[in-house]
Formats: structure tokens, C-alpha cells, sequence
């Protein structure tokens, strides 16, 4: 059975969460789109499942965190693989200090798998999330 666009972002999230980041480049299509156009990085497109595989491995080296998705909203559009999720990621920080990181996807879905996503995250609650406040500060003045 094929997952709607819905569902696809929801196991998007609940894998974020959970940190399952060894099967999160499955739901994306082989070629795909995904931008961050709020990321003070700068950030290249990822256009391949492959570079999505090894994004998300880069999770593996974070410091774990209790999160869950919560304050969920998704918008359906006229196009019916084109969703907008508003969410928020929100847990507990290593050092016990509460955390919610505002979110805005949107997402193309295709057959089941991510076809292109634009995904604006406030960068600087989760910096402050994993505790890299001052590296962002530091990357941003240089």
C-alpha cells in the first residue's frame, strides 16, 4: 500500500524523533529536492537519496534527545502530492532544559516517497536544543 503525502511526513517525523536516521533516506525518491532556504549554512540542495542517507547519518553523532513531534498541522493543497505541515519538534535537552523547535514543511510526495521538500526549522532553537548555540553564533560572524 502506498503512503499518502499525510503519512509519509509523519513517519518523517516520528523517525526524526526517534532517531532512526539509518531509515529516514527511504522515504525520499531516488532523485529528489530538498532545500533548508532558512539555514544560516547555506546549505546545498540534496538531490539524491544517497545524499539524503548520509545527511541523516550525521544524526548519529548528536547528542540523543527525548523530542516528539507535537502542535502537528497539515494542509492539504489543490494538488494532491503537495502538503504543508506546520510542527514542532519539542523534548527535554541533555542538560534537562524543555525545548520546542517551530517547523514548516513542505512537501511533494509522489507514489509514497518524497519527490521534493522545503523545509524551514528555526535554526537557532535548534541550536540551542543540541547545545551549539555559540557555533552558530561563530558561523554566522564568519
Amino acid at each position: 500500500m502506498t503512503l499518502t503525502p499525510r503519512e509519509v511526513f509523519l513517519e518523517l517525523v516520528q523517525g526524526v524523533s526517534e532517531g532512526r536516521w539509518d531509515e529516514l533516506h527511504e522515504l525520499y525518491a531516488e532523485k529528489t529536492l530538498v532545500e533548508h532556504p532558512f539555514s544560516p549554512f547555506e546549505d546545498e540542495p540534496l538531490r539524491t537519496r544517497e545524499e539524503l542517507r548520509e545527511h541523516f547519518s550525521a544524526g548519529k553523532h548528536l547528542p540523543p534527545l527525548r523530542q516528539e513531534p507535537a502542535n502537528i498541522t497539515v494542509h492539504e493543497t489543490a494538488d494532491p502530492e503537495v502538503i504543508v505541515a506546520e510542527f514542532e519538534y519539542r523534548g527535554t535537552a541533555e542538560d534537562g532544559e524543555p525545548f520546542r523547535v517551530p517547523c514548516v514543511f513542505v512537501l511533494r510526495v509522489r507514489d509514497g516517497q518524497i519527490v521534493a521538500s522545503r523545509d524551514y526549522i528555526d535554526h537557532i532553537s535548534s541550536a540551542r536544543r543540541h547545545g551549539v548555540l555559540n557555533e552558530l553564533i561563530d558561523t554566522i560572524r564568519s
